[in-house]
């Protein structure tokens, strides 16, 4: 059964993953870049390999993402899955059932601070950032693999897609702020293990050294440097000149009070207005 680490991009789900894969898959719960692995994407090409399907069709994968769900359940075993993809359905098509998934985390962002790292990773200005962020048809892929949309991933706008999951009846979700896990880490970081295990049925208990180890880790200054000193798997490449752009940008001084001009902060706290308010962001 697969478990969901689910997010809109840049929204704190790769900080989320190192944490979670530092305290599954290592003895003591240091970060190990190469446990990241155990997180893997979906919808990406590699679990559509068994199918046939017109790569050149942006919705060829989107009538597979059950049958590919079926195929990696077969052992019966729970795995996690990173996932930016919008929760429902897409053309007739659904993302996942209860057939094939046993529970989740969403975690959220400010949009106002999702937006300067949504500029700088896919090299907008600001108001096509916003552009993006608003567009309820929205999908991502390898902009590399020329007319190759295997890596598809439909993620609408960023109001849509954490209402898609926060609002879905199908499986136990668990909906954390990435602000509240910056906060308060040991704490929600506590909650997340223990609804982890209750939800899987892992016979655990919360190791508290081992969660403690995660944390130091996987600060975003250990995680800046390891990218500096051997690059990131998940960091893109420049449309402009192939160089990889910065996975881990500014961390904590990304902070949308401080770097946006006035005029564009009214205009984001009108657009976003009704979900700033549901999600208690001020």
């Amino acid at each position: 059964m697969i478990f969901w680490l689910a997010s809109y991009p840049k929204s704190g789900n790769t900080w989320l993953r190192a944490l979670i894969s530092s305290y599954y898959y290592t003895h003591d719960g240091i970060f190990n870049p190469l446990k990241l692995k155990n997180i893997p994407q979906f919808p990406e090409k590699l679990f559509f390999k068994s199918f046939s399907y017109n790569k050149k069709d942006v919705l060829s994968t989107a009538k597979l993402w059950l049958k590919a769900q079926e195929v990696i359940n077969l052992d019966k075993k729970i795995k996690f899955f990173k996932t930016h993809n919008f929760l429902g359905s897409l053309d007739g098509n659904n993302f996942t059932n209860k057939k094939n998934t046993i529970g989740g985390i969403y975690i959220v962002r400010d949009p106002r601070n999702v937006i300067t790292s949504m500029k700088n990773h896919f090299e907008l200005n600001y108001e096509d950032a916003l552009n993006f962020m608003l567009n309820e048809k929205k999908f991502t892929y390898d902009f590399h693999k020329k007319e190759d949309f295997s890596d598809f991933q439909f993620i609408s706008s960023w109001e849509k897609n954490f209402q898609s999951w926060k609002n879905q009846k199908l499986f136990n979700l668990k909906f954390i702020r990435y602000e509240d896990l910056m906060n308060e880490t040991f704490f929600v970081f506590k909650e997340i293990v223990e609804f982890i295990n209750y939800t899987c049925n892992f016979d655990k208990n919360f190791i508290k050294k081992k969660a403690i180890n995660s944390i130091q880790s996987t600060t975003f200054e250990k995680l800046k440097k390891i990218e500096i000193k051997k690059g990131f798997s998940e960091a893109i490449s420049s449309k402009k000149n192939n160089n990889k752009i910065p996975f881990f940008f500014m961390g904590a001084d990304n902070d949308w009070k401080k770097i946006l001009q006035k005029d564009f902060k009214n205009k984001l706290n009108i657009k976003f207005n009704a979900c700033l308010k549901e999600l208690n962001y001020k």
